[in-house]
């Protein structure tokens, strides 16, 4: 009977530590419930995500270069005596640049002009004697072969006065090279020559001066391989310099490389920039983007709002403000801009996500969107 005793009185102790147990844990969760309910909300800058219009396009860089560049040599050895223009200048097409010394030239082309005109004169006493011959050969009075003769002499002095003449022509066409003339519009970019200088012909040595025409640029970029079936030819391509700080240019591409670099696996890429204002130079270093395609309607989030982002695998997160409380919510991107991400999955549009203020969240965490942003 005491044994029975004993054993009511230990299952007594038992279920009272028990009931003290369940009661400490009930009470615990209820602090900690106290605890997260009494978290102050976190504040925020969220937008709503709408709908609108993006471009895909191809980051490159490259450099200018005028399209149009002539470096003038002599066609003729000679000494330089005069230099018409300077560095910096303008000039038309034919505009004078120098003159090389033309004074044997012009000797030369003298004593030719005096053979030629013995030429003329011999052609002219040969053609009398054939008429005369003809006129006899009429009544009888001349043999066949006088006649052929008298034909054969009118020719040769003809062939004579030809070739004095050419000779003539020759010395006039290299009189005129000694005039250097500028072979197209554009700035006297380079000048390498003063009176005295001693200049060969073509075959060698630095160009006397060199034409540059600035009203059209060519902007050489090179092209990721992986991106290179994505460029097309009359695609856009809109670049900035720090030659020329805050202002955008744009061009079109025109040529395009058939054969990857194999040093860099990249393509060749050429666009044409108009520059009738002068505003950009060959030369300078700029930082564009090729405009590969146009989209409709794509729902896009800035950057700052992804959490969790993995480019590769084109997944994130963002923080979605529904009922005062930030929902965590898994979201698939598409097309990465300079400013936002597109997302293919998981949004829908007019949800309203938090661009300023994750690091601070944790999902469900009350929030306070501040005021600026309420009608957005």
């Amino acid at each position: 009977m005491r044994t029975i005793r004993m054993h009511h009185f230990l299952f007594v102790i038992a279920a009272a530590i028990g009931a003290t147990s369940c009661g400490t844990e009930v009470k615990a969760a209820r602090e900690a419930q106290a605890v997260g309910a009494g978290r102050p909300p976190v504040a925020v800058d969220a937008i709503a995500v709408a709908p609108a219009d993006v471009v895909e396009a191809v980051d490159v860089v490259g450099s200018l270069a005028p399209k149009f560049v002539a470096d003038v040599k002599s066609e003729v050895t000679g000494t330089v005596t005069e230099v018409h223009v300077t560095e910096w200048v303008a000039v038309r097409k034919g505009t004078p640049l120098a003159r090389l010394d033309t004074g044997e030239t012009e000797a030369a082309i003298g004593a030719l002009k005096a053979i030629a005109a013995q030429a003329a004169v011999g052609e002219t006493r040969t053609r009398r004697e054939y008429e005369r011959a003809l006129e006899l050969q009429r009544y009888g009075l001349i043999t066949p072969q006088s006649l052929d003769e008298a034909t054969f002499a009118r020719d040769a002095a003809a062939a004579a006065t030809a070739a004095a003449l050419a000779q003539v022509r020759t010395a006039e066409a290299r009189l005129a090279k000694s005039f250097i003339r500028s072979p197209m519009d554009g700035i006297v970019a380079m000048r390498r020559v003063s009176v005295g200088d001693r200049v060969e012909n073509m075959g060698g040595g630095e160009p006397m001066f060199r034409i540059v025409d600035n009203r059209v640029l060519e902007l050489t970029v090179t092209v990721p391989a992986s991106h290179a079936a994505d460029v097309r030819v009359g695609q856009s391509l809109d670049f900035a310099t720090d030659a020329a700080p805050g202002q955008t240019f744009s061009g079109r591409v025109m040529f395009i490389n058939p054969a990857l670099d194999e040093a860099s696996r990249s393509v060749k890429v050429v666009a044409t920039v108009p520059n009738g204002d002068n505003r950009l130079k060959g030369g300078v270093f700029v930082r564009g983007r090729i405009m590969t395609a146009a989209r409709r309607q794509v729902l896009q989030v800035p950057r700052e709002s992804l959490v969790d982002w993995n480019v590769a695998a084109r997944t994130a997160a963002v923080f979605v403000v529904a009922k005062d409380r930030a929902e965590k919510r898994a979201v698939t991107t598409g097309a990465v801009g300079e400013t936002a991400v597109e997302v293919t999955a998981g949004l829908t549009a007019g949800e309203r996500v938090v661009t300023r203020g994750t690091f601070a969240l944790h999902a469900n965490d009350a929030v306070l969107v501040s005021d600026a942003d309420e009608g957005r």
